[in-house]
């Protein structure tokens, strides 16, 4: 039997700061066009043709995935993780919406607009 997971479940118990940063973001991205919000048992992947992000729900805060073609170098990232020969998977813990700001949005759109 397969489970069906929801972004509530995700969301259920958090605190309120992650609803928050969550909404936000998803707000966000979806004014970049064609956003599919897959939720999985322990994260929730955002793909339009290919995924390009997940986040994964912590109580106080947020990690947000962020899957670009190259190692991106900033203070920001929390980890850095190579996927593949062309694909580097970065972690941003986001404990505040307003975080949710023009610099990663910038990187989330480059991810949304790489191609496979």
């Amino acid at each position: 039997m397969v489970a069906n997971f929801t972004e509530l479940d995700h969301l259920q118990g958090k605190d309120e700061i992650v609803r928050k940063i969550y909404r936000k973001l998803i707000d966000k991205l979806s004014k970049f066009g064609q956003l599919k919000i897959e939720p999985k048992k322990t994260s929730v992947h955002l793909r339009n043709r290919f995924g390009f992000a997940g986040v994964y729900t912590r109580q106080s805060y947020l990690n947000l995935e962020v899957h670009l073609n190259y190692e991106l170098k900033t203070p920001r990232i929390s980890k850095i993780e190579r996927a593949s020969a062309n694909r580097y998977h970065h972690t941003i813990k986001l404990t505040k919406d307003s975080e949710v700001d023009k610099e990663l949005l910038g990187w989330l759109r480059e991810a949304y607009n790489l191609k496979k």
